[in-house]
């Protein structure tokens, strides 16, 4: 029975998929009227004709307001207030990221570089037609907005922890699809929650590059960094050394063992990873180097690279453990962003080759803005009243794991 009300729904939706164009319109539609009356209760403190002494106010009806996305033109009705306070942040948030993903396919449109679908899309998300002109003006004021934010004052509040990945995207660049590296940093702030501080289209993840980056950074006002998570890339940590002396690296758990099991043979990459895992799930510092030393006499006799290579960069994935134990699981490796890119890449892989690098870049950093806001307003990523307190235990606790000439 229930196989067949499984199948009868499958049907159903399938049915109104095809049958129905505007199915899945109609359903975004319906969310986002949910959310602005959500908004209005929360700000009114009160569900409607709702009599309370906590009441901040009363509504006054509603105002019609179109929002054009991928799934087509909305058509909602925001909320007021009888005193005009209410202000939604849903079209600022939800156009954002919108703004610059259309944009970057009416220039691959303009610039001959996509299809009659393309065109098609831009059309119906952005009117009847476009013209050069209309993309410039658009993309001046979406690009000053941006630009604000990758260069806001950090100088508020202090980051001790900091994440540092890269992922790539397709790029024409004078008439040839080029790889371009997407620099994203991740802050975790001395209040607990997560910030996105930095994002950048670069040619490659040169020294160069990273020095640029993270010196920017610090001219924005950048202070108080403990810990920096990246996996070894060269160029990267030679940045990390120049700029954040005397701070921690922490070598990227993940990376170190997917590195491992690409040096032995695969009947034998299960036996490294338990190995490795078993020094990281070791309760302190001490207590994992004994275990590290352990796994390297192991694998000395069979694997001597191996053990050699092990010996030599293990020590660095364990500067986690300077820090509180219950925040080593989301500072010893950079998973969080990893993630994070991944959602980059499904929004982006829709352009499939940018026409330029700013347009990479806008909508790179519109999504970034989008969920750094989402951290921001969200609950408390790490309870750093810990920190504190391992900080005035141990003042010199770091010393062994510290990047200091």
């Amino acid at each position: 029975m229930t196989q067949l009300k499984d199948s009868a729904l499958t049907t159903r939706l399938r049915e109104a998929l095809v049958d129905q164009p505007d199915f899945l319109r109609d359903v975004v539609q319906s969310t986002l009227q949910r959310l602005l009356e959500e908004e209005i209760t929360l700000h009114l403190n009160a569900d409607p004709h709702e009599r309370t002494e906590e009441r901040r106010g009363y509504r006054n009806g509603y105002r019609p307001r179109q929002l054009k996305t991928r799934v087509g033109t909305l058509h909602l009705l925001v909320p007021m207030d009888r005193e005009g306070t209410f202000k939604t942040e849903l079209f600022d948030r939800y156009q954002r990221s919108e703004k610059a993903l259309v944009l970057s396919l009416m220039e691959m449109y303009l610039e001959g570089v996509s299809t009659r679908k393309v065109k098609d899309v831009t059309e119906v998300l952005c009117g009847t037609s476009f013209s050069k002109s209309t993309v410039s003006r658009l993309a001046g004021q979406l690009d000053t907005e941006l630009a604000g934010w990758r260069e806001r004052r950090l100088e508020a509040v202090a980051y001790p922890y900091l994440m540092v990945d890269a992922r790539y995207e397709h790029v024409r660049i004078d008439g040839r699809v080029v790889s371009q590296g997407v620099l994203v940093v991740k802050g975790v702030r001395e209040d607990g929650q997560r910030e996105l501080l930095a994002v950048d289209v670069a040619d490659s993840e040169s020294e160069a590059t990273y020095d640029a980056l993270f010196r920017r950074l610090k001219e924005r006002g950048l202070h108080g960094v403990q810990l920096v998570t990246s996996d070894d890339h060269k160029g990267l940590v030679a940045a990390i050394q120049r700029h954040f002396q005397g701070v921690s690296w922490q070598r990227c758990q993940v990376h170190f063992l997917r590195n491992a099991r690409g040096k032995v043979a695969r009947k034998h990459q299960a036996a490294l990873t338990s190995d490795l895992k078993a020094i990281y799930a070791a309760p302190d510092r001490e207590w994992a180097l004994s275990l590290a030393r352990e796994v390297v006499e192991r694998w000395s006799a069979s694997h001597p690279a191996v053990a050699a290579w092990v010996e030599v960069g293990v020590e660095a994935t364990l500067a986690c453990f300077s820090f509180p134990e219950p925040h080593r699981r989301r500072i010893r490796s950079t998973n969080g962003l990893e993630r994070f890119n991944q959602e980059l890449k499904r929004r982006t892989r829709v352009v499939l080759i940018f026409p330029n690098r700013e347009a990479c870049l806008r909508l790179v950093t519109a999504l970034c803005v989008e969920q750094s806001e989402e951290w921001l307003s969200g609950r408390q990523y790490l309870d750093m009243e810990l920190l504190d307190s391992a900080v005035a235990s141990t003042p010199t606790s770091r010393e062994e794991v510290s990047l200091a000439a």
